[in-house]
């Protein structure tokens, strides 16, 4: 009765606490997350006021950490991987050594074992998924190459993290003898080749016949309750029969659901119950935080969060630069890495069960987890800045990085990127900036009325496939002046900005107005909001989303009451009229 009591008031203030301070932190611009950090110190014992029952919201994490791992499986997708393999996979692999290199030999100066040292720098190499897809979409860039590159590189550093939770109790685990880690490292190899053979090849067909047989139920209840315990039913099995972690096992489990037709119901009706455990955790997590042992030890907390903030970034930088990425893109990508989260405190939580992490380790965790995750929305809306920074005091840096990226240093290698036509200088041209579905259809009807189009993309893989084509593409950064040179903006007839997502949409038509005064810009945006500002700009035409589905539904109806093709055309310049000047009197 006593524990049961103890439970209720661990859920109850955890989730309370976890509220109210993630709703706090929410509406001052913070990740909630930092809120829900803040909520476990506010019920720890090294607070005054309500204790929860640090063991119960233990018991109560391991569930949210096998959710998460649940729904990190379930919303991984080799295709997302493979898009930007290029730069994705190299790049979260060295990263992560150097992170963990500074970090290990930091520690190690401040008296840390090796061990200790190599599993604190791993646990702060990587970046938390939650605040990185956060910061994305807020900003607007979750669907951008920076934000593709930033979601493929933390899926490597996720299966990375995956790997390293299973190795480390075959290493340092009760009963591993001085001597035999290849051996360790061969069967917890066996033993990963077996669990994934064995998820795959008895859920590939089980688990969609179960959820088939559930679904056609009609009940959501079972549905619910059928996905829950398919991830947690594997991954104790996972922990039982082979001996691995149940994080992996539950991260197969996502998978295969994933590979189901199950996967949107799965992800809509059943992760909810994860997100409310993975607040748990994170209250858990805040709850191991100790200012005092802080205080003893600024230098350690100082130290994490220069290699967080400093050593990771930098790295990033260095490995999209060198691949020939645009600087906006390497910046974006680094500083959005520049946080640690969920599986910085999974490692860690198991590096104390091995007796390996110190128990400051925690605390100068949770310390730079609040810290960096504080941080990272507000060093990301500085990306531009820091961009305009490095044209005005290094110039002949950016003019080196925007060249390479442009396209005319490609891989010598690569047959395809360096095969075809740049720029098809015969006939009229026009520059398309994104081939994305819109982009694609304005390049075909522009091809079947003989002009030529010559297409901007930060997709190397497109304009390589574009190119092998015989179709002119340009691989660089349409906010750049050289890439709108190379791709003849100045002899142009016409540029069409055809991706709804583009960033800095007015320094483009800044740049092709001043290198062509003549062109005709035409100019795609998501919101009516943005109408006017592409205008003062100097686009001629601007086509929004929330307009044109309007302008599409009037004209549908004034066409079903018998409207000429004429009346329906004049009342659908009189509305795009309106709606500037609706924007110009909010303004």
């Amino acid at each position: 009765m006593h524990e049961n009591v103890d439970l209720i008031l661990t859920l109850t203030g955890g989730f309370i606490a976890a509220l109210v301070l993630g709703y706090l932190t929410q509406r001052i611009g913070l990740s909630p997350i930092v809120g829900y950090l803040l909520a476990g110190v506010a019920v720890s014992p090294h607070t005054p006021g309500f204790v929860a029952s640090s063991d119960m919201a233990n018991q109560l994490a391991e569930i949210g950490v096998i959710l998460l791992m649940f729904g990190v499986g379930l919303q991984f997708h080799f295709k997302e991987l493979l898009a930007v393999k290029r730069v994705a996979i190299p790049g979260a692999i060295v990263q992560s050594l150097v992170a963990t290199a500074l970090a290990a030999y930091v520690m190690h100066v401040f008296g840390w074992s090796w061990p200790a040292g190599v599993i604190f720098g791993l646990a702060i190499s990587v970046a938390s998924t939650v605040v990185l897809t956060r910061v994305l979409a807020d900003n607007g860039d979750l669907h951008t190459p920076a934000g593709h590159i930033s979601v493929g590189w933390l899926v490597m550093e996720d299966l990375f993290t995956v790997f390293v939770l299973v190795l480390l109790p075959a290493i340092f685990g009760p009963g591993t003898e001085e001597g035999s880690v290849f051996g360790a490292l061969l069967w917890a190899f066996v033993k990963i080749v077996g669990l994934v053979v064995f998820t795959f090849a008895i859920g590939s067909w089980a688990i969609p016949w179960l959820l088939t047989r559930i679904a056609k139920t009609g009940s959501r209840e079972l549905f619910t309750l059928a996905v829950l315990a398919i991830a947690l039913g594997i991954a104790v099995a996972s922990a039982r029969m082979f001996g691995v972690s149940m994080a992996l096992g539950a991260f197969l489990a996502g998978m295969v659901v994933a590979r189901s037709d199950f996967s949107v119901r799965a992800a809509t009706e059943a992760l909810p119950m994860r997100d409310a455990f993975a607040v748990l955790f994170f209250v858990s997590v805040g709850m191991l935080f100790d200012w005092r042992s802080v205080a003893e030890a600024p230098g350690l907390v100082l130290a994490t969060m220069l290699v967080i903030l400093i050593g990771k970034p930098l790295s990033a930088l260095c490995i999209v630069l060198l691949l020939r990425y645009p600087l906006r893109t390497a910046l974006s990508v680094s500083i959005v890495l520049a946080q640690i989260g969920e599986f910085s405190f999974i490692l860690a939580t198991m590096g104390r069960q091995l007796n390996i992490l110190p128990t400051a380790a925690s605390n100068i965790l949770v310390a730079a987890a609040i810290l960096s995750i504080t941080l990272n929305p507000l060093t990301y809306r500085m990306v531009g800045y820091v961009e305009k920074r490095c044209d005005k005091f290094f110039p002949g840096f950016t003019r080196w990085v925007a060249r390479r990226a442009a396209g005319l240093e490609l891989d010598g290698s690569d047959s395809v990127a360096n095969s075809g036509p740049r720029v098809n200088p015969k006939g009229p041209r026009a520059i398309i900036v994104g081939y994305g579905p819109v982009g694609r259809t304005v390049a075909r009807l522009l091809r079947e009325n003989e002009i030529e189009p010559v297409i901007v993309e930060l997709n190397v893989e497109t304009v390589q496939a574009l190119r092998g084509e015989n179709l002119s593409a340009i691989y660089g950064d349409a906010t750049r002046q050289e890439t709108l040179s190379q791709a003849g903006v100045a002899q142009a007839r016409a540029i069409v900005l055809s991706a709804s997502s583009i960033k800095e949409g007015n320094e483009i038509v800044r740049i092709a107005r001043e290198l062509n005064p003549k062109i005709r810009v035409l100019a795609r945006t998501s919101y009516v909001r943005e109408l006017l500002e592409l205008r003062s700009a100097g686009a001629d035409e601007v086509y929004s989303g929330e307009g044109e589905v309007a302008l599409a539904m009037t004209a549908a109806i004034l066409r079903d009451l018998g409207a000429t093709p004429e009346q329906i055309d004049r009342e659908r310049n009189r509305v795009r009229e309106s709606l500037v000047e609706h924007r110009k009197a909010e303004s």
